[in-house]
């Protein structure tokens, strides 16, 4: 939990981050487009005046100024017009055209389209004439509205690979735990396991007809069992095929000797037995963990159904009960490591059956349906 809240801090302080930069950043680029444009438009200004002058101008004015003013605008695409709309001069503007004419025709539609933007200087001439100068903003200024957009896609790029890697880290450590936990545990079982299978012998040469030592038998067994499952927790099993009637078999036989005879386990079975790859053990310890959550949350008294059906990809297993059911809130939660409704628990039966089914049989577990009050049932999907 310690590592999950922490995780879900670094996440939340990565996207205000990432929201704070692309707000400074939007607000500084706006303000200085803004005083970049009002430059521009000054700028033109200057140089409409300048086409007045040079347009007014005799043989006795002195024009070096005029054309100086006049060349250095290199970098704002500008149209001159006369008062017939007809194109008299422009800089700065890129055209693909093929012949002259489309030439014209374009450069008097941009003409057209940067005067209804508002960008438009108009200079009177003498006999009641007139120039109309348009321009477009300029690369610089396009390229200055479109940064902060940019780094703001850097920005929302750089928090996603970090809450990827965060998240992969956790993964990495969680795997960590499992596999140690799992191979340490299977190693502590070893040695008592051994005890018990020597003693058990002891007592059967000792007491030979006494009727107890074989249900002894079944118990260390029982404890080999999982003592093996946790051995194959801590590595990847190889699956190998096995009969789904035969794991369901051999789970329904285990639960009826360890629940209330007021719980009913009912098997729905195909005709034709289905056969799949899978780890048998591992598999079984998944069944028995929705059978044994089932159990807890019908309160020892219902019905489990235990359903079998071929699918298109493999076949399903289902595992239904009349329990208490599981909420809506909480839905998204029942396979998270440590989550649990119970006074007592680890929260982990859940999450265990999910990493069986998934990383290690490449198939799929969910909960299918639940109904508070009515019941949940849970769905596993496995590929043939």
């Amino acid at each position: 939990m310690i590592w999950t809240d922490r995780i879900r801090q670094v996440k939340i302080v990565l996207v205000v981050a990432a929201v704070v930069i692309a707000a400074a950043s939007l607000v500084t680029s706006h303000f200085l487009v803004s005083d970049l444009k009002v430059e521009e438009q000054n700028k033109m200004r200057v140089w409409a005046e300048a086409m007045r002058s040079l347009n007014e101008a005799d043989e006795n004015t002195d024009l070096n100024l005029v054309l100086k003013v006049i060349d250095e605008n290199n970098t704002i695409p500008v149209i001159v017009t006369d008062e017939n709309g007809t194109v008299q001069v422009y800089r700065n503007v890129k055209l693909n055209a093929v012949n002259e004419a489309d030439s014209i025709q374009k450069l008097a539609n941009m003409s057209e389209q940067w005067k209804r933007n508002g960008r438009i200087v108009r200079i009177d001439l003498y006999n009641s004439a007139f120039i109309e100068v348009a321009y477009d903003e300029s690369l610089m200024i396009k390229r200055l509205q479109t940064y902060p957009y940019v780094q703001l896609g850097v920005v929302l790029l750089f928090v996603i690979v970090a809450i990827f890697a965060l998240l992969t880290s956790k993964k990495a450590e969680q795997n960590k735990v499992w596999v140690g936990l799992s191979k340490e545990t299977a190693h502590q079982l070893g040695t008592p396991i051994s005890s018990l299978m020597a003693w058990t012998e002891i007592l059967r040469e000792t007491y030979p007809d006494d009727t107890l030592i074989p249900e002894m038998d079944k118990d260390i067994k029982r404890l080999q069992l999982i003592a093996d499952r946790f051995s194959k927790i801590g590595s990847l099993p190889e699956p190998v095929p096995t009969s789904l009637k035969e794991v369901v078999e051999n789970v329904v036989e285990y639960m009826d000797r360890r629940t209330s005879r007021k719980v009913v386990i009912e098997t729905l079975l195909p005709e034709k037995d289905i056969t799949v790859r899978l780890n048998q053990s591992l598999f079984e310890w998944v069944i028995e963990n929705l059978c044994k959550n089932a159990v807890d949350a019908m309160e020892g008294a219902g019905r489990i159904t235990i359903r079998v059906m071929e699918w298109q990809h493999g076949a399903v297993v289902e595992v239904g009960d009349t329990g208490k059911g599981i909420k809506k809130k909480n839905l998204d939660d029942v396979f998270r490591p440590g989550f649990t409704t119970k006074k007592r628990g680890w929260g982990l039966g859940l999450s265990l059956a999910r990493r069986i089914v998934e990383e290690y049989h490449n198939g799929r577990i969910y909960v299918k349906h639940s109904e508070v009050g009515v019941g949940t049932t849970f769905r596993i999907e496995l590929k043939s």
